[in-house]
């Protein structure tokens, strides 16, 4: 089964990998005493980048399984497809706003 960030899979490797570049650069400068409000603005970008790959998931999960579990629930008449996927997505942008 393929997901709908599929075809993204590659960008947003990269970006995690940029991330994990940037995590382990704080970690150095937590190692090498370095200026607390340096650290948090690296921190601060870490944050929104990990931010910013959540909501482009999010988008291809409306995109791609929102909308086909909405074309099978017209095609079957089973509401409860297009029910479930939605509430999949409300629970993770619930969590990300609590993040």
């Amino acid at each position: 089964m393929s997901h709908g960030y599929s075809e993204e899979k590659q960008a947003y490797l990269r970006r995690l990998r940029r991330v994990e570049g940037q995590v382990r650069g704080i970690a150095k400068m937590v190692e090498e005493d370095k200026y607390c409000i340096d650290i948090l603005t690296q921190m601060a970008a870490v944050n929104k980048a990990l931010h910013a790959v959540s909501i482009g998931l999010l988008q291809e999960h409306i995109d791609h399984c929102v909308v086909g579990a909405a074309e099978e629930s017209a095609r079957t008449g089973n509401p409860e497809i297009v029910k479930d996927k939605v509430q999949e997505a409300t629970d993770a942008i619930s969590r990300l706003l609590r993040s």
